[in-house]
């Protein structure tokens, strides 16, 4: 899958091995920040122990465990501890794989 990402108005870059995921920012527990997956398919899998960006190809943290029922799971992120906990609710987020 191809994703592009402006990155000004005149130049365009296309990330390759790059997946798109749309999470549903649940909350805080101690160390890490738990999310929740749109729509979950096969090529998901592979997202564990990853680096996750933002919308913005900011680095927010790593992807450290996934849980929960196989539809929908559950993610759990440990930011880097520069980044702040200001998600809105749903967001996209990138993931190269």
């Amino acid at each position: 899958m191809n994703i592009y990402i402006a990155l000004s108005n005149k130049y365009r870059i296309i990330l390759t091995n790059w997946v798109k995921i749309n999470l549903f920012y649940l909350g805080s527990s101690k160390k890490h920040e738990i999310f929740r997956i749109r729509k979950w398919t096969t090529k998901y899998e592979s997202i564990l122990k990853k680096a996750i960006f933002s919308e913005a190809y900011d680095k927010i943290g790593k992807i450290e465990d996934i849980f929960g029922p196989i539809t929908n799971p559950f993610i759990s992120v440990k930011l880097t501890p520069d980044k702040h906990r200001d998600f809105e609710l749903e967001q996209n987020f990138y993931v190269k794989i």
